[in-house]
């Protein structure tokens, strides 16, 4: 027989669990945009060693496993001497896993681009990085921001692992009450239920303000 109530007991530390999932991912899905966005044009249009860089990168990132990444900046930096907080090294894991695949997506939007435009723009006397910022990035993004918000979803859901490293996520305050109430199937349904809502609130959130982030994609399909 199901019993949610002594599940329920932990409401605010389930709640409060959440909202350090979503700090940190909402963080790091900052931080790895701007990082992508700056990556994505060194690759496109600087050829040699920047390039280089960013292609291993991006490949090192994508072809580990993500708590291999998180165990080597905590744990591995750590026998170096450089020792950080368990949400610290979170969050710079989560950084530069969302940086390395949001880097491949925003730079398959940037392959369409039109180099006339980008003449166009330098000849009224716009600096190579307004022309990016204001020209290139905004029709490049409206190509390829579903799969950022899909690919920002997953990073949410696959955070569930740095409870590993003692990050008190929503995942290690489900292990605490499933082993203070030993009702572990109530409790994952619950926080399944949770990890759910949050991905689908937020997609449906961005579909809701995506015509204000581009409001020319509502004069196209008129």
């Amino acid at each position: 027989m199901l019993m949610f109530r002594d599940v329920f007991a932990y409401s605010d530390m389930l709640l409060s669990g959440l909202l350090v999932s979503v700090c940190l991912c909402g963080l790091a899905g900052i931080t790895g945009f701007v990082l992508a966005v700056a990556c994505a044009e060194l690759k496109r249009t600087v050829p040699g060693p920047a390039s280089w860089s960013v292609s291993a990168y991006v490949e090192t990132i994508r072809n580990t496993p993500f708590i291999v990444q998180l165990f080597f900046i905590y744990f591995g930096m750590a026998s170096l001497g450089w020792r950080m907080l368990p949400e610290v090294a979170a969050l710079i894991a989560l950084s530069l896993n969302a940086g390395a695949y949001f880097t491949e997506i925003i730079r398959g939007g940037l392959m369409d681009g039109s180099r006339g435009i980008r003449e166009a723009a330098v000849a009224q006397g716009m600096t190579s990085l307004q022309v990016y910022l204001r020209i290139v990035l905004p029709p490049a993004l409206a190509k390829v921001d579903k799969p950022l918000v899909g690919q920002f979803v997953l990073i949410f859901l696959g955070s569930a692992v740095i409870s590993q490293i003692s990050v008190e996520d929503l995942t290690s305050a489900a292990q605490f009450v499933q082993t203070r109430t030993f009702r572990a199937f109530e409790t994952y349904i619950l926080v399944t239920a949770m990890y759910v809502s949050v991905g689908l609130l937020f997609s449906i959130l961005y579909n809701r303000v995506r015509q204000a982030l581009f409001p020319w994609l509502r004069e196209v399909r008129r």
